[in-house]
């Protein structure tokens, strides 16, 4: 069906290319020009300049030759660190493709990448009518969603998105994820020596842990989950910490229960300030909002029929993760998850099947076939 040997080196070139979040210079040149070999009309937005990266997000355009659902596929081309460098090395033995362990593999998500190209590729190759295609190679998806949120949506005009970033084999589909709160809070206490005089400050460690230790965090219910990810406060052992930086967050699939968690933790910590006589300044971001996308929808119908085709069978699935998926469907597109394959990602043992990337581009296919 598709060209196995041709996706399988592509994807050990693409991983090759260092593309660090903010660096995705090198692959987007690359990458345009694939696609540009394809048939697709190319364009890069300015979200490179909103985020101070390297390039701006993808958007390339397949002229369709026949009546139907546009659609639009998409993954991002940065990575994270260790990601300088990768030596993938093809394990057959296995049926896997691993990094040399100095590295991740960066199959998260270049092995999205290597399936959608090989799947326009097909349909050319094949002479297989489409309706108009769209794919979106996004940049700085790694630190926050950066590219999907100033992607110029101007320039999208499909009604349904399939963006392949997910660790399930092909088959599954994720149709809840849930909005995150990002919360920054600044603790500001009182410094002292703390030989001579401790009694005279006001420790912002202090009041951190009290707030802390009585706070709800790691998992809250099946639905919601709470952490504090980042702290950064004292300079030396003999002066009362005067200040300390904290970064939480908390996620949920139901944003009344985000509201509430969210809520919980900013007044435990505007408490344990007051307790201790510190002041506070706490700032709420909500990063993205959840997706719901119901059972009975005809982009599920769509996804279904294509893994019936190829013998799989698809199956819908929540996520406790963010992706641009959350980002597409708050600008008015339906939008869901494809599991691709790829396993341990963000870690030195990242790998995926081989199998798992062939069907990959095998579901790119029938997507566009079925649309």
């Amino acid at each position: 069906m598709i060209n196995e040997q041709r996706i399988l080196n592509e994807f050990l070139e693409l991983v090759q290319i260092d593309s660090l979040s903010l660096k995705e210079g090198n692959v987007a040149k690359v990458l345009v020009k694939k696609l540009e070999e394809i048939g697709c009309s190319v364009v890069i937005d300015n979200a490179g300049e909103k985020a101070n990266g390297e390039t701006g997000n993808i958007i390339a355009t397949l002229k369709g030759n026949k009546e139907g659902k546009k659609i639009l596929f998409s993954s991002h081309m940065d990575t994270v660190t260790p990601g300088i460098g990768v030596k993938p090395i093809v394990d057959e033995a296995n049926g896997i493709i691993k990094s040399d362990g100095t590295t991740i593999l960066g199959s998260d998500d270049k092995a999205g990448i290597a399936a959608i190209l090989e799947g326009l590729r097909y349909i050319n190759e094949n002479n297989i009518e489409h309706t108009d295609i769209q794919v979106v190679f996004s940049i700085c998806e790694e630190c926050g969603l950066v590219g999907a949120k100033n992607l110029d949506y101007g320039k999208i005009d499909s009604e349904y998105a399939f963006i392949l970033d997910s660790g399930g084999s092909p088959g599954e589909i994720i149709v809840k994820a849930p909005a995150q709160d990002v919360i920054n809070v600044k603790i500001l206490g009182k410094t002292a020596h703390a030989g001579l005089e401790p009694e005279a400050g006001i420790s912002a460690i202090m009041v951190a842990a009290r707030a802390i230790e009585n706070m709800n965090l790691l998992r809250i219910d099946e639905e919601t989950t709470a952490n504090i990810g980042i702290i950064n406060g004292g300079t030396a052992t003999n002066i009362v910490t005067g200040e300390v930086n904290i970064v939480a967050e908390a996620r949920s699939l139901k944003e009344n229960k985000l509201d509430v968690q969210t809520k919980h933790m900013v007044e435990t910590f505007e408490k344990a300030a007051k307790d201790f006589g510190a002041q506070i300044e706490i700032d709420v971001n909500r990063a993205y909002t959840p997706i719901d996308v119901s059972e009975d929808s005809e982009i599920i119908k769509l996804a279904k029929k294509a893994f019936s085709n190829l013998g799989i069978e698809g199956h819908t699935e929540s996520t406790g993760g963010g992706s641009d998926t959350n980002i597409l469907s708050k600008n008015g597109i339906e939008a869901i998850t494809l599991g691709i394959g790829m396993k341990n990602a963000h870690t030195l043992s990242e790998h995926i099947a081989i199998k798992d990337l062939y069907d990959s581009a095998k579901m790119v296919v029938e997507i566009i076939k079925e649309a």
